[in-house]
């Protein structure tokens, strides 16, 4: 049972009230008490793995500091990361490499009796799996030097507004943000601060919660469903996820910077992007700049010839669809991403643009070109199997005969685009996640009524789970 909207909202306004009258080691006690509150009202049994994984890497951190042996520093590394994908490779892939396994062997005529226990997959595993591994790793490349603070530590790697679902936060920009004094907040950051959580409030229940029930009565259909509502489903998943996710990121970042952190950007705009290469600086910011910085430059990067870049590549996204699901599916969602950047990289031309620089009417067709390569791919990410998103592309593409234009999941989709479209541009234009603070005021107030009012209108429908919590 996890933390609901109105119980989260409780908890931060509680810890806001008590946290601004206190001094730091108070204010960090509060944060880890509310960290494992809201860790553990999901299922205290799994505040123990977060404590193995807080206590080993903060153990490991202080000795490998403290050495100056390799042979030492890369073990204390290897135990490190062995605990750390050890937890993650049994709770989230066990069954799946199982399962695997068996259904291999069959194949190949061999009797195969695997009993595969029915593990519970922790929430949020593989993001503060990631974020503490990444402190270790840091500290023995020497990029950072170990803390001897226990408490601080122990917050940077539960802390509630990211802990379940990013984003994955380096230690060199989140830990000293727990280990010195932090300034009281100032009126402007609690206003940017409410916005964000505003913002990304409307993107989660005006537009992913919104398209969900037409998404999974699509998908569930996909054997029969005619080509225009699978395409209209296809685009909708696209806009939930991005609206789910993003929706996400933006409350965490506005729950933190009420308490005066800051947490780093995890979306800027993706489907604005000209090019995969750009989609990818845009969309999930602390997993590719993680995948990249720990896996693809440690695999050899672009260095060498363009056979072992594109290699790399396609190991760096195939293992990252793996990230985020122990199925096969994501594994073809990360290769066909992993297809997309080598080819873009093989044929790519330098442009003086900025992939932040506002876009032109020149820009459309190469964004809308991304978009599609982006939203084919999402078909595999969505799917339950093979053979759903078989049904999904074979229905659109041999244009299965449909009943009608499906105008129930056009009215959902259209006002949903055009509110994320509209979010987007401002956000690009002003440069700034908060930009809606920047327009004159009688406009302003006229959308926060909007997002208000369409908020309100939507909160009555069914309730749905953030889709990165299973993740």
């Amino acid at each position: 049972m996890a933390f609901n909207s109105v119980q989260y909202a409780i908890l931060l306004m509680v810890v806001f009230a008590l946290y601004r009258v206190m001094k730091r080691r108070e204010q960090n006690l509060l944060l880890l008490a509310a960290s494992y509150l809201f860790y553990g009202f999901w299922d205290w049994r799994f505040l123990s793995l977060l404590w193995i994984s807080t206590i080993v890497d903060f153990v490991v951190g202080k000795r490998m500091g403290a050495s100056d042996d390799p042979v030492v520093r890369k073990r204390l590394l290897i135990t490190s990361m062995a605990v750390n994908l050890g937890i993650l490779g049994f709770f989230k892939y066990f069954g799946f490499f199982a399962e695997s396994a068996g259904e291999l062997l069959a194949g190949l005529g061999l009797e195969a009796d695997f009993a595969t226990l029915r593990i519970v997959l922790p929430v949020g595993i593989s993001f503060y799996t990631f974020q503490t591994m990444s402190y270790t790793i840091d500290i023995y490349r020497r990029e950072i030097q170990p803390t001897n603070n226990l408490l601080g530590f122990a917050v940077f790697v539960a802390f509630f507004p990211q802990l379940v679902a990013g984003p994955i936060e380096r230690a060199k920009h989140l830990l000293p943000q727990f280990l010195t004094d932090r300034p009281k907040v100032a009126a402007s950051e609690l206003g940017s601060g409410l916005l964000l959580i505003f913002v990304g409030l409307f993107k989660k229940v005006v537009i992913a919660d919104a398209l969900a029930p037409y998404v999974q009565e699509a998908f569930d259909a996909a054997g029969t469903a005619g080509w225009m509502q699978l395409l209209v489903a296809v685009y909708a998943f696209s806009l939930q996820i991005y609206g789910d996710f993003s929706g996400y990121s933006s409350i965490a970042r506005g729950s933190a910077r009420l308490l005066g952190i800051d947490l780093m950007v995890n979306f800027n705009q993706p489907y604005l992007s000209r090019n995969i290469t750009h989609f990818w600086r845009t969309w999930h910011i602390s997993l590719s700049t993680w995948l990249r910085d720990y896996l693809y430059i440690p695999l050899g990067g672009s260095r060498g010839m363009a056979v072992a870049t594109q290699r790399n590549l396609m190991i760096t996204m195939l293992l990252g669809g793996l990230w985020h699901g122990a199925a096969w599916t994501f594994v073809v969602w990360g290769g066909l991403h992993g297809l997309y950047l080598a080819v873009h990289r093989r044929f790519r031309h330098r442009s003086p643009k900025s992939e932040m620089d506002p876009p032109t009417w020149r820009d459309v067709p190469a964004i809308v070109a991304t978009f599609h390569l982006v939203a084919l791919s999402w078909v595999f990410f969505r799917a339950d199997s093979f053979t759903q998103a078989w049904d999904v592309l074979v229905g659109i593409l041999g244009f299965r005969a449909a009943d009608g234009i499906p105008f129930a999941g056009l009215a959902l989709l259209v006002p949903a685009a055009l509110a994320a479209l509209f979010i987007d541009l401002v956000q690009r234009r002003t440069g700034r996640h908060d930009g809606f603070v920047t327009i004159p005021a009688f406009a302003r107030g006229v959308v926060y009524g909007a997002f208000f009012m369409a908020i309100v209108l939507f909160s009555g429908q069914e309730v749905v789970p953030f889709l990165y919590f299973q993740f």
